[in-house]
């Protein structure tokens, strides 16, 4: 492009109705609805396949793994990727399809148990289906800087953060709603998945699919030369960039991660101890609360008591992301008046004593006030730290380096899994309650290393 275009006012893009962004956003709300399905019911699964509770980790461990490889090398080729069917939405469209049938595939794994134990199928499952949302979700979260022009960035978020919720609220509640409201069992032999869990699987897989399809036929993408007019101010820096667009998506992401900027380390250090956290929350909640509340005996995992502890917990899930949900869209308005950093230690310190508290209540019903914490914690860990992060890369690599940044979620996870159970059969004598003591502990130290935090201070929205 001659240097008389690089002196051209960009074009704008065109603002959106609330309707066309909810088109362009609910695809979340399906994915969103798988994940709550995943986080709130895989340990269960496993457990009924057989795994021990010190060998959940092992399990969940394939997770993160696959996120760390596939999150960073799937932005960095949607960045640089044109189709018939547009930049963005080949991606999300085929992580859809492939996690709708690993949802599908995992509370049915007992048909292959001719061919394989069904635990090694059921990690299998849960292995694809968190790559494939991870090849879903950063699209998505992209399309929304493609499609929107600046000033309708945060209502875009906000419908995203927004549609989070409500998938993750269904699809948490599912399983307890289909006994409780429909009279689907909740019971199964040994060695099965009780029909209320396998039919909620099944209907999140294809709310997932309904859901995608909906975002792929209502909203449509900039070409190429069409994202260039909206950028024509910004050609130098793209022509600066234009070494690291040629080299392969590992050498890109491997050289940005040496020359990752000064907050991002920094933030790495708060996101190591909030994800190590939470990934104990998600692995162990369902075996320790129902041996620690529920008075369940390890390993029993077909009566109907171990079943309703676990009904129990996937409610517990739904008020935490419900809580996250309203947060999440009241933070806007807050951070006008409290500065990112606090509302993040503070947010981060309610879910650590969320998850302490959960040792010293043994009523069923009063485990639900330590969710409100946790949700507090949760939802700020989906907006703040992006948000901080967004104001110190350069807005060029924003992709690439929200796709590194992902490792800070992974790693933590990685070595949750390596360590974990042998916390909980070594150190902890099999009680997994204390899992999540620990749990809280890690939030609190999260929540201290905010305070080392590089924050521009004139940049407060989130």
């Amino acid at each position: 492009m001659n240097k008389s275009n690089t002196e051209k006012e960009p074009a704008k893009k065109p603002s959106m109705s609330f309707g066309q962004i909810l088109n362009m956003s609910i695809g979340f709300l399906g994915i969103q609805m798988g994940f709550a399905l995943q986080t709130g019911n895989a340990s269960r699964i496993l457990q009924t396949f057989g795994a021990d509770v010190d060998k959940l980790t092992w399990f969940w461990l394939a997770a993160p793994l696959t996120g760390m490889i596939i999150q960073p090398i799937i932005v960095h080729y949607s960045d640089n990727t044109w189709t018939r069917l547009g930049r963005r939405r080949p991606y999300f469209l085929t992580g859809a399809l492939l996690s709708a049938l690993a949802l599908f595939f995992m509370p049915h794994a007992p048909w292959l148990k001719a061919l394989i134990a069904p635990v090694i199928v059921g990690a299998g499952t849960l292995m694809i289906m968190d790559a494939s949302f991870n090849v879903a979700m950063e699209p998505f979260r992209a399309l929304i800087a493609d499609d929107l022009p600046e000033e309708q960035h945060n209502q875009g978020f906000s419908v995203q953060t927004a549609l989070i919720g409500v998938g993750a609220i269904i699809g948490s509640l599912l399983p307890y709603v289909l006994p409780a409201w429909f009279g689907v069992a909740k019971t199964a032999p040994k060695g099965t998945v009780p029909p209320n869990v396998l039919y909620s699987f099944m209907a999140g897989a294809v709310v997932l699919v309904a859901t995608v399809l909906w975002t792929v036929f209502t909203t449509k993408e900039y070409s190429p030369e069409e994202q260039a007019s909206f950028q024509a101010d910004k050609q130098e820096e793209s022509k600066d960039d234009q070494e690291d667009k040629n080299q392969s998506a590992i050498a890109e992401v491997f050289s940005n991660l040496v020359h990752m900027p000064t907050t991002m380390k920094q933030l790495a250090v708060v996101q190591f101890f909030t994800w190590y956290a939470l990934f104990s929350m998600w692995v162990f909640t369902t075996p320790a609360l129902a041996e620690h509340v529920f008075h369940i005996k390890a390993g029993d995992t077909s009566s109907e008591g171990y079943n309703n502890a676990a009904n129990w917990v996937d409610i517990l899930f739904g008020v935490y992301n419900a809580v996250s949900a309203i947060y999440a869209l009241l933070l806007p308005k807050i951070l006008t008046k409290i500065s990112r950093k606090k509302i993040h230690s503070f947010s981060l310190i309610m879910g650590g004593l969320g998850l302490i508290s959960l040792f010293l209540i043994k009523n069923q019903y009063l485990l639900i006030v330590p969710m409100v914490g946790i949700g507090l914690a949760w939802g700020s860990a989906l907006a703040i730290p992006y948000a901080i992060l967004s104001n110190s890369i350069p807005p060029q690599k924003i992709g690439v380096y929200m796709g590194i940044f992902n490792f800070t979620i992974t790693i933590p996870q990685i070595l949750n899994g390596i360590v974990g159970g042998l916390l909980v059969k070594h150190i902890f004598n099999n009680q997994p309650i204390y899992a999540l003591v620990m749990a809280g502990v890690f939030l609190f130290i999260a929540a201290l290393s905010v305070r080392w935090l590089q924050d521009d201070p004139e940049k407060q929205s989130a």
